[in-house]
C-alpha cells in the first residue's frame, strides 16, 4: 500500500453524463449505491448519471447528488478491489465536503444523501430568487482580486489555485468586477456559466435552511481527518462540522490553503481524486507542483490506478 493517502472529491461542475454507468454494470457494491439513491430519492438518480440529457444532469438539484454517489461508489470499489485500502484524510471541492464526510464516517450514506439533497434544493431555490452570477479571475495577486471584491460589493467564493479565483455576488456586481478587473490588468476575467451565485450573501436562505437539517441529522466525529473549505482545516467535533458545512454554503472555499493543509500538516504523500474529470489533479498541480495525484472516474482508470496505490 502506497504511504499516507489523502482522497479529493469533485464539485459541482464536474458532472459528465456517463458518470458511474460502468462501475455499476461491472460492481455490484457501486449498483447497489445507484440503487439506493434513487429508491431513497424516489427518483431515477442513476438514470440521469448513466444517460443525461446533460441539461438535467447539470441541474444543482440532480448533479449535487450524482456527484456525491458516484465519489462514494468509486471509494467502495477501491476498498473492493484493495483488501486493506486506507487512507488518512479527505477533502472535497464544495458539494464534495459532504462525500468527504461520508468516506470519513462522520455520517451514513443514507444521511449524507439526505443531506446533499436538500442542500441542492435550498441553493437550487435561493438561485431563483436571487439575480446572481459568478465569474472566474485568472493571473492576478489575491490582494488584488479581493479589493476588487470589496469595490464591487461581491464575495470571494473559491480559492481555486495561486491566480485562479472565483467571485460570486448580484448579477450586474460581477459584471462591474469583470470590467474592473480588466481595467487593472488581470489577464482573464470572465462570467461563469453557473445557476447562480454559489458561496456568496445570495445563498444565505439556503444556509439558514440547512443548519437545522444538521443539526438535527445523526454526525460522529470522523475516523479520518476531513478537511473544512471554510477553515482549511480538520473540523473534528460534531457540532463543528454542522456549522463549517452550513459556513461553507455562503462561505469560501479555501482550496489552495486546503491542499497545503494536506500536504504539510497531515502528511500525505499521495492524493486520489475520486469523481469525473481531473479538475481538482489539474488545481493540484498549480497549487504543488510535483505532488503525486490520481485521478479516478471509471473501471478503466481505476485499474489503471491500483498498482500506484498498492
Amino acid at each position: 500500500m502506497a504511504g499516507r493517502i489523502g482522497l479529493l472529491f469533485s464539485g459541482q461542475g464536474a458532472q459528465q453524463v456517463g458518470m458511474g454507468k460502468d462501475l455499476s454494470q461491472q460492481y455490484a457494491v457501486a449498483a447497489n449505491l445507484f440503487s439506493e439513491a434513487d429508491r431513497q430519492l424516489q427518483r431515477p438518480v442513476s438514470q440521469i448519471a448513466f444517460e443525461g440529457p446533460i441539461e438535467q444532469l447539470t441541474k444543482t438539484s440532480n448533479c449535487q447528488v450524482a456527484l456525491y454517489v458516484h465519489g462514494l461508489a468509486l471509494l467502495a470499489v477501491l476498498r473492493e478491489e484493495l483488501d486493506r485500502f486506507e487512507f488518512c484524510a479527505a477533502a472535497g471541492l464544495s458539494l464534495g465536503e459532504f462525500t468527504a464526510h461520508a468516506a470519513g464516517g462522520t455520517f451514513d450514506f443514507s444521511t449524507g444523501l439526505r443531506l446533499v439533497d436538500a442542500r441542492s434544493r435550498f441553493m437550487e431555490e435561493a438561485c431563483a430568487a436571487t439575480e446572481g452570477a459568478m465569474a472566474a479571475f485568472v493571473g492576478g495577486e489575491e490582494s488584488l482580486v479581493r479589493e476588487i471584491a470589496r469595490e464591487s460589493d461581491v464575495d470571494v467564493a473559491n480559492l481555486n489555485s495561486p491566480g485562479q479565483i472565483v467571485l460570486s455576488g448580484e448579477t450586474p456586481k460581477i459584471l462591474a468586477a469583470v470590467a474592473r478587473a480588466k481595467e487593472r490588468g488581470i489577464r482573464r476575467a470572465v462570467p461563469l456559466n453557473v445557476a447562480g451565485a454559489f458561496h456568496s450573501r445570495l445563498m444565505e436562505s439556503a444556509r439558514t435552511r440547512l443548519l437545522p437539517l444538521l443539526q438535527s441529522s445523526d454526525l460522529r466525529s470522523p475516523t479520518v481527518e476531513v478537511i473544512a473549505n471554510v477553515t482549511a482545516a480538520f473540523a473534528k467535533e460534531p457540532d463543528e462540522i454542522r456549522r463549517t458545512l452550513a459556513d461553507q454554503v455562503t462561505g469560501s472555499v479555501r482550496w489552495v490553503e486546503t491542499i497545503n493543509y494536506l500536504l504539510d500538516k497531515v502528511g500525505c504523500d499521495l492524493l486520489v481524486e475520486l469523481g469525473p474529470g481531473q479538475v481538482l489533479a489539474g488545481l493540484v498541480a498549480r497549487i504543488r507542483k510535483g505532488t503525486k495525484v490520481i485521478s479516478i472516474e471509471s473501471v478503466e482508470t481505476l485499474r489503471e490506478s491500483l498498482a500506484a496505490i498498492r
